[in-house]
């Protein structure tokens, strides 16, 4: 099958991790970047997804919840809930008990896309599981995370993502 298709996977673009449990600064100043790539993205015929963190009441008696005891991204909670104005009716949203989605791994693999490009939080966790499962699900597809539209829990496992992605040939942009 010939793949000409771009995805842009954006990952967990949540209030908790903008502005709620596990808010950073810069995932607040990364969203008008990723505001205007997901705007850039329909206008150029790009098939645009989004992965929403997605927890139960019961997450801090989760392996995750024991190890980051902070309660966050609660199914029907405005912390679980995108960002407004991110996600256009019709477009896909993978929600996801785990750092990286197995059905979207799936679904680039199906799908006609020549490419994938990842934008969104946490870099460090759930952006990285995402690329590199898509490199598993899809070793021809080439997979790039714009990093200006990405924030780490922390800036400096932020650049430590981009360098083991790198490492396992993402494109970083």
């Amino acid at each position: 099958m010939k793949r000409a298709g771009k995805l842009l996977v954006v990952v967990d673009m949540q209030h908790d991790f903008i502005d709620g449990a596990l808010g950073t600064p810069e995932a607040r100043r990364i969203l008008p970047r990723v505001t205007e790539r997901v705007r850039a993205a329909r206008l150029n015929g790009e098939t645009v997804v989004f992965t929403r963190d997605t927890h139960e009441e019961d997450y801090l008696s989760t392996q995750e919840g024991e190890r980051l005891p902070v309660v966050h991204c609660v199914r029907g909670t405005r912390g679980w809930q995108l960002a407004e104005g991110l996600a256009a009716e019709g477009e896909r949203v993978f929600d996801k008990p785990a750092f990286g989605s197995t059905e979207l791994a799936k679904f680039a693999a199906e799908g006609a896309f020549a490419e994938a490009e990842l934008i969104g939080v946490c870099t460090d966790i759930c952006v990285i599981s995402n690329a590199l499962l898509l490199k598993a699900f899809a070793p021809e597809l080439r997979v790039s995370v714009r990093a200006d539209c990405c924030a780490g829990a922390t800036p400096a496992g932020h650049e430590t993502a981009l360098a083991a992605m790198r490492a396992c040939q993402v494109d970083i942009v």
